[in-house]
């Protein structure tokens, strides 16, 4: 039997504290606590959950508290990297128990090692800024954590995507110089997907000889409007999470699951063979 190794990814939580609504609307607490839910029912279950990154909304103390709450309800292990809605410091002091937090002195990235799939968060924030940028001693850490194991299947996750999606009002608050990253990603094979957020959409590209996955929000949506000059504005659509499967036969598949209880599934066939 084929042993899978399955990792979930969550995005832009953006949780208030106090049961304060995000931008007076949308209740993202109740939203994670659904996607905790949802993601605990699996079958098989995620051995891993990964976030990448608003974890909160304005990076105090009192929200990461509540986030920190939220999160323990999580049957399976979970790591953080940081979006542009998040305070590093903060952050840290809020999961002293998560030692991957604490790695760097400075940034907020980090390397697991203990599974079948290498993961690899990496820092993209610019404090004060919506916009992602990579700096040279991110890229080079990121450059020498990759030459260490060159033939391990290997995540790489940041909150910016390295891309222009086409939605004006986002593509300014990109990772800007995507491009460095993509010569490092280009550099090492073993990189099955690079994920990012930020973008509350699932948007898919080819990217440094790799493929990168934007995840949808647990909550609202970015509305999808590529017309250049279109407000900012985000949409009540149904929010999802990427399921990524790896095996040793077929390497990476990355899967969008929906957050939100849906009718069925019913059968497609029955004694009599296709139901008509």
């Amino acid at each position: 039997m084929t042993t899978s190794f399955l990792i979930a990814q969550i995005s832009d939580l953006h949780i208030k504290a106090g049961g304060r609504l995000s931008y007076r609307r949308v209740d993202t607490l109740a939203a994670l606590q659904r996607t905790i839910d949802r993601l605990n029912s699996l079958q098989p279950r995620p051995d891993v959950v990964v976030i990448t990154g608003d974890l909160v909304d304005f990076g105090r103390a009192d929200e990461y508290a509540t986030l920190k709450a939220a999160l323990a309800a999580l049957d399976m292990p979970y790591y953080l990297i940081p979006g542009n809605h998040d305070d590093r410091q903060a952050l840290r002091q809020a999961f002293p128990e998560l030692l991957h937090l604490h790695r760097d002195p400075e940034f907020v990235q980090w390397c697991i090692d203990d599974y079948p799939v290498r993961l690899i968060g990496l820092d993209s924030t610019v404090p004060g800024q919506s916009h992602g940028e990579l700096c040279h001693r991110r890229l080079s850490w990121l450059d020498e954590r990759l030459a260490e194991q060159p033939d391990k299947p290997t995540l790489v996750m940041l909150h910016h995507p390295p891309f222009v999606s086409g939605i004006g009002h986002m593509d300014v608050q990109r990772l800007l110089n995507s491009d460095a990253l993509a010569a490092v990603i280009r550099k090492h094979t073993q990189v099955e997907r690079v994920l990012c957020g930020h973008l509350h959409r699932s948007i898919q590209q080819r990217f440094g000889g790799s493929i990168v996955c934007c995840c949808p929000g647990t909550a609202h949506q970015v509305a999808l409007d590529l017309n250049p000059d279109a407000a900012a504005c985000f949409v009540m659509e149904p929010p999802g999470y990427l399921l990524h499967c790896w095996t040793p036969e077929q390497a990476m598949i990355s899967h969008l699951g929906m957050i939100e209880a849906f009718d069925g599934p019913y059968p497609f066939y029955d004694e009599n063979g296709l139901i008509d």
